[in-house]
C-alpha cells in the first residue's frame, strides 16, 4: 500500500495555513503546515513532501527564494503559489519558467486549489 501524499502549506498567515489544512485533509492526503520557508527548509518534512503550496510573499526568506533553494539543491518538488499580490505578472511569470505547477492569487476558489494539488501529485 502506497503512502499517503503529504502536502506542506508554508503562509506566514495564520488562519491561511488552517484552513488548508482542513481542505487537504477532507480529500484523504497528509498536510503540514509552516509559519515560513526557512521554517519548512529546516524540517525533516522536507525529504516527505510530495506538494508543496507555498505563499510568494513572507518575512524572511520569500516563497520564491525557497523555490531557488531547491531547485539548486535538486529537491523536485511541485510547487503552487498563492499570494495576495497577483496582479505582479512578472513574479507569476517567473515563478511559472522557473516550474512552478500553479499561480494562484488570494482569495482563490477550493476547488482551483485542490484542482492543482492533483496536478501536482499526478505530475
Amino acid at each position: 500500500m502506497a503512502p499517503i501524499p503529504l502536502v506542506a502549506v508554508v503562509d506566514d498567515d495564520e488562519s491561511v495555513r488552517e484552513s488548508l489544512r482542513g481542505l487537504i485533509r477532507s480529500i484523504g492526503l497528509g498536510v503540514q503546515t509552516f509559519a515560513s520557508a526557512d521554517d519548512f527548509s529546516r524540517s525533516e518534512h522536507l525529504e516527505r513532501t510530495d506538494c508543496l503550496i507555498l505563499d510568494v510573499r513572507m518575512p524572511g526568506m520569500s516563497g520564491l527564494d525557497l523555490q531557488r533553494q531547491l531547485a539548486a539543491s535538486e529537491r523536485d518538488i511541485p510547487i503552487i503559489f498563492i499570494t495576495a499580490h497577483g496582479s505582479d505578472e512578472s513574479t507569476r511569470a517567473r515563478a511559472l519558467r522557473d516550474g512552478a505547477v500553479a499561480y494562484l492569487s488570494k482569495p482563490f476558489s477550493e476547488a482551483a486549489l485542490l484542482e492543482a494539488v492533483t496536478a501536482a501529485l499526478n505530475a
